[in-house]
């Protein structure tokens, strides 16, 4: 039997955009902004970076560096370095994570493509930012499950064309056009009058905002932005060549993430002060209707409203696509390596789980309204059970498996085989022993506890 060749990315810059196409996705246009301006605006943002340049850059480096020293997707990684049932269990807590999220994460980004089509109707943008019609439209069954079904065969289409042909190149497409859309609505929002409180805000630190769930908050979004504990860089990874210096493509990936979740910020953030005034504050406190409901009145009330609404969701679109396909090739990449199942049958089982896990939070708050999991609608349990359960379990196991198993050494072999010198050892050798560990304990307490209303968040 014939070992069948592993896909690759053609270069570093296929890895990166398709590793930040990974990480932009709507845990920066959406999740991001809401909770930078809930959490304390600047200094939000300031602990933010601090922990992506030293958490968020330790567990990307170690992800990619244990996919592409075993070219194996997660089960196979982890497998990679020990047959005991707690190397597997690990390696299939990182690889189920993608599996769980990519259902519900394709029903928010059928919303998108409502919302989207919506802004070309005549009169679309006023009924958009009518009261009541997004809790209308979600209620209505039958129209998000077709949304949901677009975005979900969009998704899969790309994925069945493969590494280089499907996700390297759509990545390629998208983010550019991503980056210009985003400078493009920023510069407008920035630019209107009333924005520079909002840009104050948001670029300002002030110390009396912070607190320690400003940190907590920070946490748990950079998993969610950086594509961590996932599954994801550890496929990716294995798509990368020798060649490819690991430590310059996190770099890029770091700053490209952080730049477009600044620019979400800077989009979002001085448009609600400049077309909310005293009301403000109060806007910025709705959470993830931000972007379905806030946005659309700006928008509505700028004069430009289906213009910059089209632009927006345009940009939100590529951004959750690029994520979605991500998502997905994690899901599928594990069946081809642990159940050696062809693409185009990793690809149609795929679609499977995500058309009934994800009917059902596409039903969670119409027809199925009644069924609730520990008091939550199928899509909040689905985000809890893998934002703050799983993706903390994950990314410990990881830490373990370098520390104790690995050797942060052997890492550190793998990422300096291009030749060059690591730059950062220091920081993440301390990170990944160390703080990473204590981290992701803080996460997952904090997040169980604020669920079963232990603590405030």
């Amino acid at each position: 039997m014939n070992k069948k060749k592993r896909s690759n990315f053609t270069g570093k810059l296929g890895y990166v955009l398709s590793a930040a196409g990974a990480s932009v996705g709507l845990g920066n246009i959406w999740r991001f902004p809401y909770l930078a301006a809930k959490y304390g605006g600047g200094i939000f943002l300031i602990v933010y970076i601090i922990l992506a340049v030293t958490f968020g850059y330790t567990m990307i480096i170690a992800e990619t560096a244990l996919g592409r020293m075993t070219k194996k997707s997660p089960v196979g990684a982890f497998k990679h370095f020990g047959h005991g049932w707690q190397f597997s269990l690990s390696g299939w807590i990182n690889a189920v994570i993608p599996i769980l999220i990519v259902p519900y994460y394709s029903v928010i980004g059928g919303w998108v493509i409502r919302y989207l089509t919506q802004y070309f109707v005549p009169g679309g943008a006023d009924m958009l930012a009518a009261d009541g019609y997004f809790s209308s439209f979600i209620g209505n069954g039958a129209q998000v499950e077709v949304c949901f079904l677009a975005f979900s065969l969009a998704t899969l289409t790309i994925i069945y064309l493969g590494v280089q042909n499907g996700i390297e190149r759509v990545s390629k497409f998208m983010m550019p056009i991503l980056i210009v859309l985003a400078c493009i609505i920023a510069g407008y929002s920035m630019t209107r009058p009333g924005a520079v409180a909002g840009i104050k805000y948001f670029l300002i630190p002030n110390p009396d905002n912070f607190s320690w769930m400003t940190v907590v908050a920070a946490m748990g979004q950079m998993f969610y932005s950086l594509s961590i504990a996932m599954g994801i860089l550890v496929t990716f990874g294995s798509y990368m060549k020798k060649d490819v210096s690991i430590e310059e493509a996190t770099e890029q990936v770091e700053i490209f993430d952080t730049a477009i979740a600044m620019m979400a910020g800077l989009m979002i953030i001085p448009a609600v002060f400049a077309f909310s005034g005293d009301s403000a504050a109060e806007k910025l406190q709705a959470g993830p209707s931000l972007m379905f409901i806030t946005m659309p009145k700006i928008f509505a009330s700028m004069g430009m409203g289906a213009p910059m609404g089209i632009l927006f969701f345009v940009l939100v679109l590529f951004a959750a696509l690029t994520s979605a396909i991500a998502l997905s090739e994690s899901a599928v990449s594990t069946f081809e390596d642990e159940l050696h199942w062809s693409r185009r049958r990793s690809t149609v089982f795929t679609g499977v789980i995500m058309v009934v896990l994800g009917t059902l939070s596409a039903l969670g708050y119409g027809p199925l309204a009644a069924v609730k999991i520990i008091g939550m609608q199928f899509l909040d349990f689905f985000d809890f059970l893998t934002n703050s359960v799983m993706m903390p379990i994950a990314a410990m196991c990881t830490c373990l498996l370098i520390v104790r198993v690995v050797n942060v050494e052997k890492i550190a072999e793998e990422v300096m085989l291009d030749g060059k010198r690591f730059r950062r050892k220091p920081v993440f050798d301390f990170m990944i022993k160390y703080l990473c560990p204590f981290f992701v304990v803080i996460i997952l307490f904090s997040s169980v506890a604020s669920v079963f209303g232990l603590i405030s968040m």
